[in-house]
């Protein structure tokens, strides 16, 4: 027998058997009370089999050998179950101390590491602030220890308060509004219009049935009802130029995106933008002239950017959201890097971009599903990255902490719960093998994008003819689309696009002083004086780690000094809303 199996489980239980109790009491009792008189010519009720009788004064539970050995067996059997209860929860509480003791700085709880602020304008305000964060540091951490060292406790320091949660307003949002019956209509309209190839010379995009112009129109037409639902907030334009002859450009062409843009009511500045393209092709991209009906690639994806109009329009979000449906994703990504190109000419600060381009079906091509996962794609260094930039990236292990990847991370932490029902898993890399997407587009002027797709991909119905072959349906047609999932995905953007728009944007000039040789962090940053500003927080997790792990507030502070050394993890300092809402985390470089 295993020992351990044996000294926690049964030995206890049978030496701790209440039946051992019972003979003990029946013994007693038989040699200090008298026998119990009874009439023996009367049928004694059934419970005397288990209480006293005449020849047994005591109580008999042996009056009946089954009911002896049943009772014997269920109570050991109760008392196995109660020692193993008792037994997990022992280790989860040496497992939650081994924890404590093995983060970073060697603590056995959170309290360890300290922050203050570091110098002011003058020292006397240097001294104050110092003064003012320590005392809020240590009651906060104090408080914090109090329940780490607290074993009755069943708290989890890991992941505490890093994980946004859905705000009401939000719930609002998501819940009630996006039902597949919208996405099925959404996506049935875009599809009503047979032919989405870009150079579309068969209908010159001016046919109002037929086309990538009909398309078009169609969608502006919606963005304009939901437009009028908005108090004047949210504008819809068709923006486009005319392209000449390049590649899969066969002759020159107009390029058109339709562009609603809901603006901010506090920082209307500062942009958000989530997108799909609505042209599409078949097997010869350079067949302008068959059907390419594109219900998945990317139908879906302009779905969610017309429902999320539609929701949204008659709230206000803080910052300005853009919802845009654009053109030449298969030919080269002509009409998002038009619409990249305009803002980045125009000065607009777009501070985050998503692409959601095949997003319609969870089912693979090898029948695999899996309806409650959407990928994100993040790359790692950003393209448009100095050389000093890029060699001081690579030399502090910083590729996972590219600003793509911070907004990948921030989108696990506030669209990954309950409310979208989703797992989000963060794909290190720009895009799929031979593949490419809209946000591409961004990332090479220089902001900040990432591309939702969904799971696993059926490439008979992306880029085909529509076909019968040997008995297989070719073709990216309506009927291969799951609604409910698109639906899901539209609600992870939501909670994605809401959670930025309302929260502060990311601390700017985030540096970390290493010109000493020091088992401290000292951080600094451009203090923002954005309305919705209520302080910021140094958060960090263990190089090895995908997402945050504890967190330190700093308050309203533009320094903070962090006692822990910055060799052995991963730091970024983020921003807090008066609201709750927390902007992405900013990766801190070398600096003094």
């Amino acid at each position: 027998m295993h020992p351990s199996l044996s000294t926690s489980y049964i030995l206890p239980a049978i030496v701790l058997n209440p039946i051992l109790f019972l003979h003990s009491l029946n013994a007693l009792l038989a040699r200090l009370l008298p026998p119990i008189m009874i009439d023996a010519t009367v049928q004694p009720p059934p419970y005397y089999a288990r209480g006293p009788s005449a020849e047994h004064p005591h109580l008999d539970i042996h009056a009946s050998d089954r009911l002896c050995w049943g009772y014997t067996v269920l109570m050991v059997c109760a008392q196995l179950v109660a020692f193993r209860r008792v037994s997990i929860r022992r280790e989860e509480k040496e497992q939650r101390a081994r924890r404590r003791k093995e983060r970073p700085g060697g603590s056995k709880n959170v309290s360890t590491p300290h922050v203050m602020g570091l110098n002011s304008s003058s020292a006397q305000r240097a001294a104050a602030d110092d003064t003012f964060l320590m005392k809020r540091l240590e009651v906060t951490m104090a408080k914090r220890a109090e329940v780490a060292n607290d074993e009755s406790e069943e708290v989890d320091f890991d992941r505490v308060d890093i994980i946004q949660p859905p705000h009401e307003s939000f719930i609002t949002i998501t819940s009630p509004s996006h039902r597949f019956d919208l996405m099925y209509w959404h996506l049935s309209n875009i599809l009503a219009y047979p032919i989405h190839h870009l150079p579309d010379r068969l209908s010159q995009q001016n046919s109002s049935t037929r086309g990538i112009g009909a398309a078009r129109d169609w969608i502006a037409s919606q963005f304009r009802t939901y437009a009028a639902a908005s108090d004047g907030a949210m504008s819809v334009e068709v923006i486009g130029y005319d392209q000449d002859v390049d590649e899969r450009i066969p002759f020159p062409v107009r390029i058109s995106n339709v562009v609603a843009t809901l603006r901010g009511s506090v920082d209307p500045g500062r942009y958000y933008v989530v997108s799909g393209h609505y042209d599409s092709r078949v097997s010869d991209v350079d067949n302008f002239i068959d059907d390419a009906p594109g219900a998945d690639d990317d139908a879906s994806g302009v779905a969610i950017s017309l429902e999320l109009a539609r929701v949204m329009a008659t709230r206000k979000p803080a910052a300005t959201i853009v919802f845009a449906a654009v053109a030449g994703e298969e030919q080269n990504l002509y009409g998002s890097n038009f619409l990249a190109q305009s803002y980045k000419n125009a000065s607009v600060d777009v501070q985050g971009m998503f692409t959601n381009d095949i997003v319609g079906s969870p089912t693979g091509d090898d029948g695999r599903k899996d309806p409650y996962t959407v990928r994100i794609f993040a790359q790692s260094s950003p393209t448009t990255e100095s050389v000093a930039m890029a060699r001081a990236r690579a030399t502090i292990g910083g590729e996972n902490d590219s600003p793509a990847r911070q907004l990948a991370r921030f989108v696990v932490e506030v669209a990954q719960n309950n409310v979208t029902q989703m797992n989000i898993p963060v794909i290190y890399r720009l895009d799929r093998y031979l593949r490419g997407g809209d946000h591409r587009s961004f990332l090479e002027a220089g902001y900040t994008a990432c591309r939702f797709t969904e799971p696993n991909e059926d490439f008979k119905h992306q880029h085909q003819n529509t076909r019968v072959e040997n008995g297989t349906q070719y073709g990216d047609l309506i009927e291969y689309v799951d609604f409910e999932y698109t639906s899901r995905v539209g609600k992870v953007n939501g909670a994605a696009l809401w959670s930025l728009a309302n929260a502060p944007p990311a601390p700017k000039n985030v540096t970390l002083n290493t010109t000493v040789l020091s088992n401290e962090s000292q951080f600094s940053w451009a203090m923002g004086n954005d309305t919705l500003l209520a302080g910021y927080e140094v958060v960090w997790r263990p190089t090895d780690a995908p997402f945050w792990t504890h967190q330190i507030p700093v308050g309203m502070n533009d320094h903070a000094r962090v006692y822990l050394a910055k060799d052995n993890v991963n730091f970024g300092i983020r921003a807090v809303g008066k609201n709750g809402y927390k902007s992405p985390a900013a990766f801190p470089f070398p600096g003094q």
